[in-house]
C-alpha cells in the first residue's frame, strides 16, 4: 500500500493538492493512505523549503507546486504504479 504524504500549512493550495492527488490516484485504481503533513518541524526536517509538497512513502517528490488531478496522474511515480 502507498503511503502519499501532503505536506503544507493546510492552506487552500496544500488542501487542493490532496484533493488532486486523491482523485489521481483513486483514477488509477492505487491502494493508498493520505497523509497531511502540516507540523513546521516535521515539514522542514524533511527537507522541504516550499510548499505544498507531495510526497510517496516517505520520499519527497514534488515542492512548492500544485499539481492537478492530471499532473499528478501523469506524474512518474504514478505511472510507474499503477502500470
Amino acid at each position: 500500500m502507498l503511503k502519499i504524504q501532503i505536506y503544507g500549512s493546510g492552506c487552500d493550495k496544500c488542501k487542493q493538492l490532496a484533493a488532486n492527488v486523491d482523485a489521481a490516484a483513486k483514477k488509477l485504481g492505487l491502494e493508498f493512505e493520505l497523509e497531511k503533513v502540516t507540523d513546521i518541524n516535521a515539514i522542514t526536517d524533511a527537507g522541504i523549503m516550499m510548499t505544498p509538497a507531495l510526497g510517496i512513502n516517505g520520499k519527497v517528490l514534488c515542492t512548492g507546486k500544485l499539481l492537478s488531478p492530471d499532473e499528478a496522474e501523469k506524474y512518474r511515480l504514478f505511472r510507474k504504479l499503477s502500470g
